[in-house]
């Protein structure tokens, strides 16, 4: 079984906006409800599992059920929020053990990427099944510096060597949970990438071709060029 974990959870305060981000109008619906539509619908995802506040639940439903016919046959329902972003991830993974098994695999969806396709996703999965997991990246296009105070350049780095990641990450389940709670309690408060667990754990982490229209809204600029791009659809 292949389950979907979309993190709808962050509160978009970058933006200063009245709601997060994710639930957004961009066109005819919410930003979460294009990444909802696209996963619901692909052959390869059994199940959707989202980490939302609970007062945020009634209206993401309201919206897909507007857009995603049928979405019932792939949501299996909803987590709470962590106090970061990996421990909300934590707390899908548990809600997920009522249904997932060691081999399964999940993916690690953001609900603020709207343009993640479904050859992205395949991608990720078909590498996870030959890994304990996968990761979209995108080489570095420009010179990078390491500064070690913030304030002057204290080394070049190779860019050949360095990479962006991006989501979805898809995980071997089991191996995935363990490495997240081998962390607790105080590690994984430190942990920025979802990706970040695994590889300290040791697990085999592929990286595949990412896609430069997969990008998070993370604020006002991205929002408003996700509009330009439904504009010209």
């Amino acid at each position: 079984m292949n389950t979907a974990l979309v993190l709808s959870g962050g509160s978009g305060s970058r933006m200063k906006m009245d709601i997060p981000k994710q639930y957004v109008k961009a066109g005819d619906r919410m930003v979460i409800t294009y990444v909802l539509d696209t996963l619901i619908d692909h052959d390869e995802i059994d199940a959707v599992h989202i980490v939302a506040a609970e007062e945020y639940e009634e209206i993401i439903i309201e919206d897909v059920s507007r857009h995603v016919d049928p979405f019932e046959k792939k949501l299996r329902g909803f987590a709470k929020p962590g106090d970061t972003r990996q421990l909300s991830i934590l707390n899908g993974l548990n809600r997920i053990k009522e249904y997932a098994s060691e081999e399964d695999m999940v993916l690690v969806c953001d609900a603020a990427r709207p343009l993640v396709s479904k050859e992205q996703i395949h991608a990720c999965l078909r590498a996870c099944a030959d890994h304990d997991g996968a990761m979209p990246v995108l080489p570095m296009k420009d010179t990078v510096y390491l500064s070690r105070d913030g304030r002057t350049v204290s080394e070049l780095l190779d860019r050949s060597s360095i990479f962006a990641g991006q989501a979805p990450e898809a995980f071997k389940y089991g191996k995935y949970l363990r490495a997240n709670e081998a962390l607790l309690p105080d590690r994984i408060m430190k942990i920025n990438g979802s990706s970040e667990p695994a590889v300290l754990a040791g697990m085999d982490i592929a990286m595949i071709p990412g896609e430069e229209k997969n990008f998070k809204i993370t604020t006002m600029a991205d929002l408003e060029r996700f509009r330009e791009m439904l504009s010209h659809v």
